[in-house]
């Protein structure tokens, strides 16, 4: 059973003409009588009675609601295709890292909803490795993240390379580790961190980070939000290792204090390397194809990097 067969008789249904039905469906009515009767020897009744006006049989009446429906969801779907691929899509979803919804990205979700006012454009706030999971899934069309070589692999995954960013420290104004214009990794390890929850690129990075130092991460509190960063480590006891772009608003907060960090060459702890994170783009190559997404997509590649170059000279 094919789908022509179903339209030729859902346009001799309509018409009561085999020969209007093909004029209908642009065929001849060879190829309309050809169909009806293959579909016929499908269903193993015959659909119509042969007079000078076709009209349905029983059995023809009992399958005409039935093609009526496959034939208008076929017309359906056709068009939401159309739509889709001329850029009509109804919504844009997009997950992204707290520290991008919070410093960067704002500008380019104003851009977008200005260019395409009919797109409904959802953000979500993730953390990286549960960002790449729900584009995986099909749920969002895009995730800005904290790169992942292992969640980040496909054909038909796409990548754009955004920014590489310092980690900094942030303590409280009134923390001994204010007195250091730039904190050594042999002083930092001695204090408490709250740190990023299980799954949060950030906390592999730290970990892997003290683990190479060959010192032990004091891991006193896990939080997922930037607010709970700075309200726990205004209290003035803990520490916390964050992206430059996590810390916007800190550095404007006379309670708190961020530094950047020092290399250190001799002491138990040697380190000569700074800590820095790489954010990337990454959604599908047949998502690129859909117009919403791939001008999102240019929009965040024109306005984020050299955004992140004016912020870092500035600071």
């Amino acid at each position: 059973m094919r789908l022509e067969q179903l339209q030729a008789f859902l346009a001799i249904a309509q018409t009561g003409s085999f020969q209007q039905a093909a004029r209908k469906c642009g065929v001849t009515q060879s190829t309309i009588s050809r169909q009806i009767q293959s579909l016929e020897a499908d269903v193993g009744v015959e659909l119509f009675h042969r007079t000078s006006h076709a009209k349905l049989t029983l059995g023809g009446e009992r399958l005409l609601p039935r093609v009526r429906k496959i034939c208008q969801e076929w017309e359906t779907a056709t068009q939401e295709l159309t739509d889709l691929f001329a850029g009509k899509q109804p919504e844009l979803c997009i997950a992204a890292i707290h520290s991008l919804c919070a410093s960067y990205l704002p500008p380019v979700l104003q851009k977008f909803c200005h260019d395409y006012p009919e797109v409904q454009l959802r953000v979500t706030s993730l953390g990286s490795d549960r960002a790449l999971k729900v584009l995986k899934d099909g749920l969002v069309d895009l995730a800005i993240v904290m790169n992942n070589r292992f969640l980040t692999t496909g054909k038909e995954i796409v990548v754009e390379v955004l920014y590489d960013e310092p980690i900094e420290v942030l303590i409280a104004a009134n923390h001994p580790l204010a007195q250091h214009e730039r904190i050594p990794w042999s002083e930092l390890i001695h204090y408490p961190q709250v740190v990023f929850k299980d799954g949060y690129g950030m906390q592999r990075l730290v970990q892997d980070k003290f683990e190479r130092l060959e010192a032990r991460l004091q891991a006193a509190l896990e939080v997922n939000t930037l607010d709970a960063f700075r309200g726990v480590v205004r209290q003035g006891e803990l520490i916390a290792l964050l992206p430059h772009s996590a810390l916007m608003e800190a550095l404007q907060d006379p309670t708190l204090a961020v530094r950047p960090l020092a290399s250190n060459s001799t002491g138990a702890v040697s380190d000569n390397t700074g800590l820095t994170r790489r954010v990337v783009m990454v959604t599908t190559q047949d998502r690129l194809q859909i117009p919403p997404i791939n001008h999102f997509w240019q929009l965040v590649r024109e306005d984020i990097p050299p955004q992140f170059q004016q912020q870092r000279s500035a600071s």
